[in-house]
């Protein structure tokens, strides 16, 4: 038996298993989808959106991940995120009012600044795990005109990125690798991409209604798991399209590209919130950039989506080959 590594299960099976089971309530205007980023239920006058995703990479500051990477997949609806409910499972004989009081208040802190209210959720002691896990259910809304679909990204989009690719793991690993990157790089360095998930940062709510007030936009997603390479292929998946990025657009942060260099993984691949990418009509593309350069937020222009039939195709050094893909994160090589 060939058992699935770290990671998300192969796509094919996942589409495989929601085609077995279609839906057949009408009020689902979206469903269970590779590359759609939440369920959008109609609502009367106006659609509710919810996501659900757990935080599993890191246990620093668990609860404020949880309320944030579910807040942005709601976001890049074009949806407000509004309501946020948690799972906590905790471990046994790990566990005390410490530990459940820090991850309580983490979940508050991210949640009041973003204007959403903590509104239920469940909280375990659990046998057999070793760390926390905080499951995170988030709902918004969002009017109906403004509902940002990806299967509308159509061949000759602009593909936008804001900010720059693997904030997340970028964090991450300064956190969890902080003495064998201080020792290379210096108290200063490690300080610097530990704080990446609040400069940069990680929440892409701003970014995503912002660019949603100003254009008609096509598509948004946030890659995650697996980097900008997966969040790619999951947009072109979703649009049935193609895609052309030039690699020497994608913004990359020094933090990222020595800490990455360090352990000898790949930007692309590793988990990425905090970047989002959007996809509009090219003549549309100043004005969206602008409005986020106004606000502070680094927008650029990284590709454009092409016919599916042309693939994936990444122009490096100004040879078009295919774009790599991951089948797991990159961060699993050294977490």
């Amino acid at each position: 038996m060939k058992y699935f590594p770290v990671g998300k299960p192969d796509f094919r099976l996942l589409e495989r298993l929601f085609e077995s089971n279609p839906i057949k309530d009408s009020r689902i205007i979206i469903g269970p989808r590779i590359g759609a980023d939440a369920a959008v239920i109609d609502f009367g006058e106006k659609y509710l959106v919810a996501k659900t995703d757990p935080v599993t990479f890191t246990t620093h500051r668990i609860g404020w991940y949880a309320v944030n990477v579910n807040a942005n997949d709601i976001a890049t609806m074009g949806a407000i995120p509004k309501w946020f409910l948690a799972t906590a499972l905790l471990p046994e004989g790990k566990t005390d009012a410490k530990l459940v009081t820090r991850i309580f208040r983490d979940i508050v802190k991210a949640a009041q600044a973003l204007n959403i209210t903590l509104c239920g959720g469940h909280t375990e002691v659990s046998s057999k795990i070793d760390r926390p896990i905080i499951i995170g259910h988030m709902l918004g809304e969002v009017g109906k005109d403004k509902l940002v679909v990806n299967t509308n990204a159509r061949p000759g989009d602009d593909l936008l990125l804001t900010k720059g690719i693997a904030i997340e793991g970028t964090a991450i690993i300064a956190q969890e690798r902080a003495i064998e990157i201080r020792r290379q790089f210096g108290e200063k360095f490690v300080k610097r991409a530990q704080t990446f998930i609040n400069k940069p940062g990680l929440s892409i709510v701003k970014d995503a209604l912002l660019a949603n007030k100003v254009a008609k936009i096509h598509a948004m997603h946030d890659p995650t798991e697996g980097g900008l390479a997966t969040g790619i292929l999951e947009l072109t998946k979703v649009s049935e399209t193609g895609v052309i990025i030039d690699a020497e657009k994608i913004p990359c942060y020094k933090e990222t590209k020595q800490i990455c260099e360090l352990y000898n993984i790949q930007p692309l691949g590793l988990i990425a919130s905090g970047a989002l990418l959007i996809a509009l009509d090219p003549k549309d593309t100043k004005e969206v950039i602008a409005m986020l350069a106004k606000n502070g937020i680094v927008c650029t222009p990284i590709g454009r989506l092409t016919k599916k039939s042309n693939g994936l195709k990444l122009l490096k050094k100004g040879k078009l080959i295919k774009m790599p893909t991951f089948t797991v994160d990159e961060i699993t090589k050294i977490l």
